[in-house]
């Protein structure tokens, strides 16, 4: 009989990693464009059921597992899925402008910290978690000055933040490119690799 028990793969941290940005990217993609009332009749409030169970509670679960395997993708997914979660339950209650923007401006920093503990992951990665930096300051910004301007502009940058998720994971999932083409190199200009 045979004793050993595997703490896991290389594919289940793959596979783990790919719902993480999955559940990230739909999540932001919803709460962004809520926030930019774009399409009609849709608010940031009706972001809430996603934001609760698939940005909260899928994505703490992958957190969760991920953490199994070590580094930034554990901590990352479980911090965002209790922001998620935190956010979704409390939506609608009544705080002050103050209290939603000093919220928003803390979250802001923990995605300034997984922009700056990320320098060593993708493209997409970065550019998904910077992206949710400057969206969560401008969401801030916006709840401290009452601002419907600078929501909109907020919830854009959260929206793109959502797409470069979804399609990071999506380029996993389907083997798309991850890396724009590269330019040539101009005249008198070498190459060293």
């Amino acid at each position: 009989m045979d004793n050993d028990v595997s703490a896991g793969s290389t594919a289940s941290a793959a596979s783990v990693s790919t719902l993480g940005q999955l559940a990230l990217g739909i999540t932001l993609l919803a709460f962004g464009l809520g926030h930019t009332q774009v399409i009609h009749g849709v608010t940031a409030a009706d972001a809430v059921s996603i934001a609760t169970y698939v940005g909260g509670v899928a994505l703490f679960v992958a957190g969760l597992f991920a953490l199994r395997e070590g580094g930034l993708t554990g901590a990352a997914y479980a911090a965002l899925g209790a922001f998620w979660f935190t956010w979704g339950v409390s939506s609608g209650a009544a705080v002050s402008a103050n209290a939603a923007g000093l919220f928003m401006l803390l979250f802001a920093l923990l995605a300034l910290s997984l922009t700056v503990g990320s320098a060593g992951a993708g493209t997409f990665v970065r550019g998904t978690y910077g992206a949710m930096f400057v969206a969560f300051v401008l969401l801030a910004v916006a709840a401290f000055g009452d601002t419907q301007g600078l929501a909109k502009a907020g919830g854009w940058i959260a929206a793109v933040g959502g797409l470069l998720a979804w399609y990071g994971a999506t380029a996993a999932v389907g083997h798309l490119p991850t890396a724009l083409p590269g330019r040539a190199a101009g005249r008198g200009v070498t190459a060293h690799g």
